[in-house]
């Protein structure tokens, strides 16, 4: 029975295709080589799974030689690797909306601290007009969203009031005799200007309401005034403000931070001016002032001012000629400019 058999064997070998004989033998072999392996469960690599699905394609027959697998394994990894090939046929080159420029993002977000009422379709705009080609889309992402609801800043606050706000305050100076002079400052907080000032050795409730006559004689008068609690400031000078329309601003005891600009203006004059000369008497004191505020108002920068002068100065560039310089205050300050 057994010589019948591989008689028959052997003619369906001769008559079988060829190609099919070589592919089986080629599979017996790859399976060979797997079970030969010393670990006791198989590892299928993946060079291993490719190889089967390859065959299965190749091969119609390929299930009679399949022997260290089973047949819904080919077939899942088959559908593995179809899932693989087309997710990579079908890849995007660039994944979701295209990236914003670094500058434009810094841009918005300084609009949103800038104007924290302005929505996204308003920040569009102001982009668009800035020649910055953007979605809405883009520009409502990047915004930033404050939990309270929008509100100017104290700063936009405080900078919309100070042309109808003035601050005034006393300081003292000795003489080379010691006496003590009494200055009375006026300063205007939107150009930082001193508009008046005066000297006494006695000040009274009177003679300061005057000084805020001889301030603003026409109807220039400030609506607001901010000032502290000294006594100076008694019921003759309150009933002189109250008339001329000023609405006054108390500060709060021992809070000199409350008129924060008259204080920096005084420390101004005694630190870059007073200190450095010795008062002889009331006429002096006035003339040093007079030559102080001249130049503190035409060539003194400021911070505030954007680095400028309250009356404004004019950039002057390199081609105009040679950098002098103009003493001024005395010699304790200079001016410098370019001579034509």
């Amino acid at each position: 029975m057994s010589l019948l058999r591989m008689a028959l064997l052997f003619v369906r070998n001769i008559f079988r295709n060829q190609g099919e004989l070589a592919l089986e033998k080629l599979a017996l072999r790859q399976q060979l080589a797997v079970l030969q392996s010393k670990i006791k469960r198989p590892k299928i690599r993946p060079m291993d799974r490719i190889f089967w699905v390859w065959l299965s394609k190749l091969w119609s027959n390929w299930r009679s030689a399949l022997l260290v697998v089973q047949l819904e394994t080919v077939v899942r990894w088959h559908k593995q690797g179809f899932k693989l090939y087309w997710r990579w046929k079908s890849r995007a080159k660039g994944l979701g909306h295209p990236k914003v420029e670094i500058e434009i993002r810094k841009l918005k977000r300084r609009m949103c601290r800038e104007n924290p009422s302005w929505g996204a379709p308003r920040i569009h705009s102001e982009l668009k007009l800035l020649g910055y080609d953007v979605s809405e889309t883009t520009v409502g992402k990047y915004m930033i969203h404050g939990r309270k609801p929008p509100s100017q800043t104290w700063r936009t606050f405080l900078e919309n009031h100070l042309p109808d706000t003035v601050g005034i305050d006393f300081f003292t100076m000795p003489t080379a005799t010691f006496r003590i002079l009494f200055t009375f400052v006026v300063l205007r907080h939107d150009q930082r200007r001193i508009v008046h000032f005066n000297v006494t050795e006695h000040p009274t409730a009177e003679w300061t309401a005057q000084q805020m006559i001889e301030a603003f004689p026409d109807d220039k008068a400030p609506r607001f005034l901010i000032r502290d609690r000294d006594g100076i400031y008694g019921h003759e000078f309150q009933t002189r403000i109250k008339n001329t329309g000023i609405e006054e601003a108390v500060c709060s005891r021992r809070t000199p931070w409350q008129n924060p600009y008259a204080e920096r203006v005084i420390g101004s004059i005694k630190c870059e001016c007073l200190q450095h000369v010795i008062i002889l008497n009331e006429r002096h004191l006035k003339r040093i002032l007079r030559s102080y505020i001249e130049y503190y108002h035409h060539s003194r920068t400021h911070l505030s001012l954007d680095r400028n002068a309250p009356v404004p100065r004019k950039v002057e560039q390199r081609g105009y000629g040679k950098v002098v310089a103009i003493p001024m205050v005395g010699g304790l300050h200079h001016r410098y400019r370019r001579a034509a």
